[in-house]
């Protein structure tokens, strides 16, 4: 069959079924189907826009607030695209064994190395060069990149060599 034969087939039976009722239930029948057509257009096209209206009206302040950080963040990065990295300031060897020294402390070597710093240390007390370290991390910025640290027989007592870098101030 074509679809022409197939659409005036069913026009016909439909045109049999309309005939067949009476006036009053014709009208209860076509008011029943506006109802439908109304009911599927609300589902289709009017809920879906009402829906997405909401939640974009709620989503809406949050997006504005990340705006204002993103155009904040913008405006800090501009300007400190502007501003040139400060030099960083050598190490003086003299500093590194001032602080040994003011810890009680001797090593055996201290070598220089760019922003790098080798530190030698025999038989010494584990407690000052813990207090060491931590008088290079907090006065000279200067951070442990490698550290083998090995214990004596006695108390509080090791040999240790330390790498040291030098932090950037950026």
């Amino acid at each position: 069959m074509n679809p022409a034969s197939l659409l005036d087939q069913s026009r016909q039976s439909f045109s049999e079924f309309w005939s067949a009722r009476d006036v009053r239930e014709r009208a209860m029948l076509a008011v029943a189907a506006l109802v439908v057509i109304f009911g599927f257009a609300y589902l289709i096209l009017i809920d879906p826009a009402l829906s997405g209206r909401d939640r974009l009206n709620k989503n809406l302040p949050v997006l504005r607030q990340q705006a204002a950080q993103l155009q904040a963040l913008a405006k800090e990065a501009a300007a400190l695209s502007g501003k040139s990295a400060t030099p960083s300031i050598p190490m003086p060897k003299e500093n590194i064994e001032a602080a040994l020294v003011r810890n009680g402390l001797k090593p055996q070597s201290v070598m220089l190395t760019g922003d790098f710093a080798k530190v030698q240390l025999a038989a010494v007390s584990y407690t000052a060069t813990l207090n060491w370290l931590d008088d290079m991390q907090k006065n000279a910025l200067l951070s442990v990149v490698d550290a083998n640290v090995v214990a004596l027989s006695q108390a509080d007592a090791v040999n240790a060599t330390f790498t040291l870098r030098q932090q950037r101030n950026e």
